[in-house]
């Protein structure tokens, strides 16, 4: 990846464009950064995945931080995917 990303996992997306981020205000990015999560920040989001003959090719995102619209779940922080989506590493646009 060209820059740190915090994992997500997007089988756990709530809506179209919108995935579980983190239970607390701290988050580990790619490069082992402790990020402040905060309303409205913008963050780079990934998840590990491969092509079709078995080699890396992540998953990646990007959006805003916003609080769990979930009454009484786990997860304090969602990602807000912005109008870009979902898309593979080798995608990159």
């Amino acid at each position: 990846m060209k820059e740190p990303r915090l994992y997500v996992d997007f089988n756990e997306l709530i809506d179209h464009n919108l995935v579980l981020l983190s239970q607390s205000d701290y988050k580990t990015d790619s490069m082992e950064n402790s990020i402040y999560l905060y309303e409205g920040k913008i963050v780079s989001i990934y998840m590990d995945d491969t092509d079709e003959e078995g080699n890396p090719d992540n998953l990646l995102a990007e959006g805003i931080v916003i609080p769990n619209p979930l009454p009484n779940h786990i997860a304090k922080w969602c990602c807000q995917i912005n109008e870009k989506g979902i898309y593979h590493e080798s995608e990159e646009r």
